[in-house]
């Protein structure tokens, strides 16, 4: 729309059209995005006051029916129009929308669909899901909550062939605490530890292929289940403990 408004406006310049340039202006701008940003804190003490408003899930069914926040109604991004009747009525009434996290645009993109419906008082809380759990804030659990994903773990040898061949198209990251991380590590790898990893998830550019790594598995286990969740496709688990035993060089 902003694109479009700004091609009219430079066409009608062209061909000399009498333009008020500043109310062009001002159209344009009043096309953009026009909602708010809540971060973690600031929407769980809006639930503990009792505030009245909507908190929108636009995730996909499957991943609202597995987890989402306490009193979180699922309206998916892509079936915003088929879920009219669920939307307050009242176009000043407070909306919030969530996904799964900085990296994924379904909030926004349903934000915006409920301002160009003329809703004034729109949300995204940006952090999404992961975060949210990762904070230990209040959910609803499914019966598939809990259940256990399979890795796709890697060898420490092809780990090692991957960093020396490829190591400009992937990230090794380190999910221990710092203190363990500073003892040793493998070369190259940064840290996140498990209990921020959702929150700094936006480091991970997610092009590159990721390999989570922890002494024993259980950590990184949580990572890459994470990472799932925020729609990382390319993920690998390591193991340290087997990159020592294998004799491979452990960075400092």
């Amino acid at each position: 729309m902003k694109r479009q408004l700004l091609l009219i406006l430079l066409a009608a310049l062209t061909l000399g059209f009498n333009v008020n340039v500043g109310k062009a202006v001002a159209a344009v701008a009043s096309n953009q995005a026009s909602f708010g940003l809540i971060n973690t804190e600031e929407l769980k003490k809006l639930l503990d006051d009792g505030t009245q408003m909507t908190v929108v899930d636009a995730r996909n069914p499957e991943e609202y029916q597995e987890v989402h926040i306490k009193g979180a109604i699922s309206i998916p991004e892509k079936q915003f129009s088929e879920h009219l009747a669920q939307h307050p009525q009242d176009k000043s009434a407070k909306i919030v929308f969530y996904c799964n996290g900085i990296k994924c645009g379904k909030s926004k993109k349903a934000a915006q669909k409920a301002v160009e419906q003329g809703y004034s008082n729109v949300l995204v809380y940006a952090e999404g899901m992961p975060v949210w759990e990762e904070k230990g804030m209040p959910i609803y659990a499914g019966p598939d909550y809990e259940k256990r994903i399979e890795t796709s773990k890697i060898a420490p040898q092809d780990l090692d062939a991957l960093i020396k061949s490829n190591g400009a198209n992937l990230t090794v990251v380190d999910v221990r605490d710092p203190d363990e991380f500073k003892a040793g590590h493998i070369p190259g790898a940064i840290n996140i530890p498990v209990a921020a990893f959702a929150s700094q998830s936006g480091a991970l550019d997610k092009e590159k292929q990721i390999v989570v790594t922890c002494n024993s598995g259980g950590r990184s286990y949580n990572a890459y289940r994470k990472l799932q969740k925020l729609g990382y496709a390319k993920i690998n688990q390591a193991i340290f403990a087997d990159w020592q035993a294998a004799g491979l060089p452990v960075e400092k």
